[in-house]
């Protein structure tokens, strides 16, 4: 059970941030309504988290585990419906901006974590993903302002 859950674990941390990079190459390229739905569909990562954070109260993991999972989960919640249904267009406001920054790269930095107890190699593949999503994360505000 807890080897399975490390796989869908890292599976869905390095889906998650590729479906983000493709929707930040989607608003680079000026493809809003593609980048749209991708954002939408990246939702869908709360159904896994929240089987692994099941997964996890049966298997006893570290009080950490459960931090990068809650994080994440909340930042999907946020997502889907601040972004997502309400359409709150906070990123025109310095305070939030910096607010929402924090929470995105909290969150998915603690997928790292999720993703590291596949092992190493899911590990470096996880940094890697990471460090090009953080990249393109900024690339993409500097051209669109989103």
């Amino acid at each position: 059970m807890t080897r399975t859950a490390n796989l869908i674990g890292a599976i869905t941390a390095n889906g998650y941030m590729i479906l983000i990079i493709a929707m930040f190459s989607a608003r680079i390229l000026g493809w809003l309504e593609i980048g749209s739905w991708i954002g939408i569909s990246s939702s869908l990562v709360i159904i896994p988290l929240i089987y692994l954070f099941f997964v996890g109260l049966k298997t006893n993991r570290p009080v950490i585990y459960f931090g990068w999972l809650g994080l994440m989960i909340l930042f999907g919640i946020f997502e889907l419906i601040f972004d997502d249904i309400l359409k709150v267009d906070f990123r025109n406001v310095t305070w939030a901006v910096i607010l929402y920054v924090m929470f995105f790269f909290a969150a998915t930095g603690g997928m790292i974590g999720v993703a590291s107890l596949a092992g190493k190699r899911w590990t470096r593949l996880t940094c890697v993903i990471f460090l090009i999503m953080a990249a393109l994360a900024f690339v993409q505000r500097g051209i669109t302002g989103l």
